[in-house]
């Protein structure tokens, strides 16, 4: 077993520590989630937390973890009778991304079930991680079904495997950890809420602190047990300050004045729910047993608003996490003068030492008067042909729009736009397993099993059946698709009004994208040529901070922007040959610029047509004379159109099926 790299031997990172030290002091806070950038110790730190966590007892031989003291009445491997059990190291399971859905829950041998009556059952990553830490790396990229198991889990303290009505159910209670990269995309709100606690993490500015944490990584690596031998004596004092810490906590006092503070800054915050409310509790008074202190003091709340809040007060993936300090400080403030709660919320306080820097705080401060457009100029247009730029506008609030689908059958990763064979959705048919049987087809199991009985000497009232019999569910669910947005950012967009319309109308898609699971990738044309803003990624919020800076003007080269769009394509298509693209161009249709560019642009859009790639043109052409332009592009491409109107969901019917439609008639 290789040796892990010690929790206190870690430089900076004082949020992380702090986060993850306070769910080892009271597992009730919930888990944390640590988001940042690559290459900021997020795993080391997760890892060598599972050092310090004190042992746990169990029953021996007991595959589920059962307390000796209070072992589960229904676990699989009970019942047990009451015992002084045994003592072991808490685990620290983890999940990869990939996993299946048998590997997370656990995997039911349906053939022994069927021909006799048998339970035997394989526990999962669940039942390991009963009573100890589940870790999931990169846990924004988890699949939807995996994301859907582990929050029934953690809602319900177990974990339930069902086959063909044949179920087994296990006490399944961990502490959940996850590390993403917020540039590979967001979380699900609903799992985002599970974690009790966020933390930022960006590696250090500091050339000293640097170069600190490439002289202890470099000796780490020389000698793993010499390095961690070191620091021994500091991981055993801080293991001791954990168990004292949780046995002070069940004797912290949390008063009525700092429960006043938790109620009116999570209402300040507007955070949804109640849930926030009571992880503040939790976190407040872990923060008060970790600095040895028996009551609740105002500096504990305030810590536990940084990092129980910040997660929760998102309205959409756009809005970047953070609490503004200074309305967070004037809440405590106003919600003061109990006599158990310290008076003076921004002096020190032992409960950690709270975020350095903004703290996010800077997403709501309200926009600096003549910051985000020019007085001079506005509402114009640059000359056709000329290469002026115009600063970047800001986009119109999004709408919820339409859906766009790629027509036919898919077979991409799991999402929520095209339909696709997936592993989960309404059952279609049968097949015969290929690898491990996941999804039974009984119907289709008991016929093709029904011929054989007296061949195999069937007596009684069983069915035999033997492995050639089992039979695959099929299924049909919906997929996640690479969504291309190709948007026009020359000078005849680039009126402000127009403009921030067509921004508020992408933004409006990318949100629909978030919501869908999709990727998304980002192509603008101005000037002379096209360029790729953004490759195709899973997070859509990377997209719209490019959009936001977009700025426009100079002419309008829609077949440079059309030939790189088929170039992205084709490379994504070498990489994931299984997720189908779905071609988005943004355009009043116009080209100019060189010999011949409306033909040029014709001829471009043809390759995407005969590549059949799925394709919707958004008119963004105004004003009382329109040219059609954009329509005539949409034939070319072997798609449809709509304008900026008709792409909200309130006024417009049916576009699915034109888009669907006008592929099938290519098709035909």
């Amino acid at each position: 077993m290789s040796t892990p790299y010690p929790f206190t031997a870690i430089v900076g990172q004082d949020d992380l520590r702090l986060g993850l030290l306070l769910n080892a002091v009271s597992p009730a806070v919930g888990g944390v989630l640590v988001r940042g950038e690559k290459g900021t110790a997020k795993s080391t730190a997760v890892r060598a937390l599972s050092a310090l966590i004190p042992e746990v007892a169990v029953v021996a031989g007991c595959r589920f973890s059962c307390a000796p003291g209070a072992p589960d009445p229904a676990c699989p491997d009970g019942p047990h009778e009451v015992a002084s059990g045994t003592s072991r190291a808490a685990r620290m399971v983890e999940l990869p991304v990939g996993a299946s859905e048998d590997r997370l829950v656990g995997a039911l041998d349906i053939e022994r079930a069927l021909a006799e009556g048998v339970k035997a059952f394989e526990p999962g990553l669940l039942a390991d991680a009963h009573r100890g830490i589940l870790y999931v790396d990169e846990v924004n990229l988890l699949h939807d079904h995996l994301v859907d198991l582990l929050l029934d889990a953690a809602a319900m303290g177990a974990s339930y495997v069902e086959r063909e009505g044949v179920s087994v159910r296990h006490a399944s209670r961990f502490l959940l950890v996850g590390t993403m990269n917020p540039e590979e995309g967001e979380l699900r709100p609903q799992l985002l809420d599970r974690f009790g606690l966020t933390v930022e993490v960006a590696a250090s500015r500091e050339t000293d602190q640097r170069v600190e944490v490439v002289r202890r990584r470099l000796a780490y690596d020389d000698d793993p047990a010499a390095f961690a031998a070191k620091w021994a004596g500091e991981e055993a004092a801080l293991r001791a300050r954990i168990v004292g810490a949780r046995a002070l906590l069940p004797d912290v006092r949390l008063g009525d004045g700092a429960l006043r503070q938790i109620a009116a800054t999570c209402a300040a915050f507007e955070v949804d729910g109640m849930r926030a409310d009571i992880v503040m509790a939790r976190t407040a008074t872990a923060l008060a047993a970790w600095a040895g202190r028996t009551d609740v003091i105002a500096e504990d709340v305030r810590q536990a608003a940084l990092l129980a809040l910040p997660h929760r007060r998102r309205r959409n993936p756009f809005d970047a996490p953070g609490l503004d300090e200074d309305k967070l400080d004037d809440t405590l403030e106003q919600n003061s003068g109990s006599e158990d709660d310290d008076p003076d919320p921004d002096g020190p306080g032992g409960g950690g030492q709270p975020p350095q820097g903004d703290g996010g705080g800077a997403s709501d401060a309200p926009d600096q008067p003549g910051e985000a457009e020019p007085e001079a100029g506005e509402g114009q247009q640059a000359p056709a042909g000329s290469g002026g730029e115009q600063a970047a506008a800001r986009a119109g609030e999004p709408f919820r729009t339409k859906v766009l689908s790629v027509p036919g059958l898919g077979e991409g990763a799991a999402g929520r736009r095209s339909r696709a064979r997936t592993e989960h959705g309404r059952t279609t048919g049968a097949r015969r397993p290929q690898g491990a049987l996941t999804k039974l087809h009984l119907a289709a199991t008991v016929q093709a099993a029904a011929p054989h009985q007296r061949a195999r000497g069937r007596s009684g009232r069983g069915l035999v059946v033997r492995r050639d019999d089992l039979r695959q569910a099929t299924r049909e669910g919906r997929e996640g698709n690479l969504v291309l947005f190709v948007v026009d950012a020359s000078g005849s967009m680039a009126a402000r009004q127009r403009m921030s319309a067509v921004k508020g109308a992408v933004l409006s898609l990318l949100l629909d994208a978030y919501q869908r699971r999709d990727k998304v990738g980002l192509v603008t044309f101005r000037g002379k040529d096209a360029e790729l803003v953004l490759p195709p990624t899973s997070s859509v919020d990377a997209a719209a901070a490019r959009l936001e800076i977009l700025p426009t003007g100079g002419r309008t080269p829609l077949s440079a922007g059309l030939l790189k769009a088929h170039d992205v394509l084709r490379v994504e298509r070498l990489r994931d040959p299984s997720r189908r693209p779905l071609l988005v161009v943004v355009t009043d249709g116009r080209a100019t610029g060189g010999p011949e560019p409306v033909a040029l642009a014709a001829r471009a859009a043809r390759l995407h047509e005969v590549e059949g790639v799925a394709s919707v043109v958004v008119d963004c052409e105004s004003g009382p004379v329109r040219l059609g332009l954009a329509g005539d592009l949409a034939r070319e491409l072997g798609g449809s159109a709509v304008t900026l109107d008709e792409l909200r969901a309130d006024s417009i019917a049916g576009l699915v099926k034109d888009v669907q439609g006008t592929n099938s008639r290519r098709a035909a």
